[in-house]
């Protein structure tokens, strides 16, 4: 973007310079007022057709910047909605482990409550023949 600016301001300082030096020195050459006015207006018509190749230059380029501004965010956008997939598949993987260690550790708990009631059952009934 800054090259544009700069690109610009060069242009600019180019054919204003330009236009200066060629009145200076019409002015100053030794020729008739017909003479210099028609340089005038030749230089005129030089200047401004060099106007015009230069905005049509600067036209070109901003359309290629813009087109390869364009392509970057689109490889950018591209690249993240990758990474973001992977991210979300990375996600699944974790949950489905959490979800299969906690129904593991949800049986070893059921076992070990009914393991521990029949053990309290156990003694109970011998509890109950000692007595």
């Amino acid at each position: 973007m800054s090259d544009n600016n700069e690109f610009g301001a060069f242009l600019s300082g180019f054919l204003i310079g330009g236009i200066a030096g060629a009145v200076t020195a019409l002015l100053m050459a030794p020729q008739s007022g017909e003479e210099t006015r028609k340089v005038i207006r030749d230089k005129g018509i030089e200047l401004k057709g060099k106007a015009v190749e230069n905005v049509e230059e600067a036209r070109l380029r901003a359309e290629k910047a813009a087109k390869e501004a364009r392509a970057a965010a689109q490889e950018y956008k591209k690249r993240a909605q990758e990474q973001a997939k992977a991210l979300q598949e990375q996600g699944r993987v974790i949950l489905d482990e959490q979800k299969a260690r906690l129904d593991k550790a949800k049986k070893a708990g059921k076992k070990a409550s009914e393991a521990l009631k029949k053990e309290l059952a156990e003694e109970g009934e011998e509890g109950i023949e000692e007595a």
